[in-house]
């Protein structure tokens, strides 16, 4: 029998969603929606299986481990998982330096 993970979106990773979602819907509500739908499906993976996101490379480069993310293209889904539950922590645009959007959150 295969564990199963309880997921819990934090307050940051909502507001990130929300942020792309409105983003997108300006141009193009049916787009946004099938973002949406795409980034809540392959996050439900994780209540089975939240090894199979790789190790934040650029946290890694840091000696940081304890961080996974998903790649929904071209988001980057961050959480980290401890215990029996998944804590999604962010949703970022891979296509921003996500260095210095990191760097940004912990020094507020």
């Amino acid at each position: 029998m295969s564990r199963s993970y309880t997921v819990i979106w934090s307050e940051t990773a909502y507001a990130d969603l929300l942020g792309i979602i409105e983003y997108i819907a300006r141009d193009s509500p049916a787009a946004a929606e099938k973002t949406v739908k795409s980034i809540k499906s392959k996050s439900a993976s994780l209540y089975l299986s939240p090894q199979r996101g790789r190790i934040v490379p650029e946290l890694q480069d840091q000696g940081i481990t304890h961080y996974r993310e998903l790649i929904i293209d071209p988001w980057r889904l961050m959480y980290r998982i401890t215990d029996n539950t998944v804590f999604v922590l962010s949703v970022l645009d891979a296509r921003q330096n996500v260095e210095d959007i990191l760097l940004n959150r912990l020094t507020k």
